[in-house]
């Protein structure tokens, strides 16, 4: 069964689950999910299963959006198998990662 991607948005914290593939992304950009107000957000990653390289894609596009918005945003969590994507095209050290994310490096 495929695991369908979800957001679930508390107090300046968004955690993510689900599968982050092509058609996954597409359905939560068209859903309209933004940064608003926030000056901080925290991007839990610890429920993401699946990834695809589109995921790489929406990371950047949620942090346009919340530099955008003056919010202060980090991942936390990141899947390995996203760690390891993010590494290969050379773009780990743009994300902003929690100072507690077990994914830094």
């Amino acid at each position: 069964m495929t695991a369908v991607a979800d957001i679930t948005q508390n107090d300046g914290r968004w955690l993510v689950s689900g599968n982050l593939l092509l058609d996954d992304v597409e359905r939560l950009l068209a859903q309209d999910i933004v940064v608003d107000g926030a000056k901080e957000l925290e991007v839990d990653l610890s429920g993401v299963t699946e990834v695809d390289s589109v995921a790489i894609s929406l990371l950047f596009e949620w942090m346009r959006q919340a530099r955008g918005n003056q919010c202060s945003l980090t991942y936390s969590n990141l899947p390995a198998n996203l760690l390891s994507l993010a590494s290969l095209y050379g773009v780990f050290d743009f994300l902003p990662q929690a100072a507690d994310s077990p994914a830094g490096h």
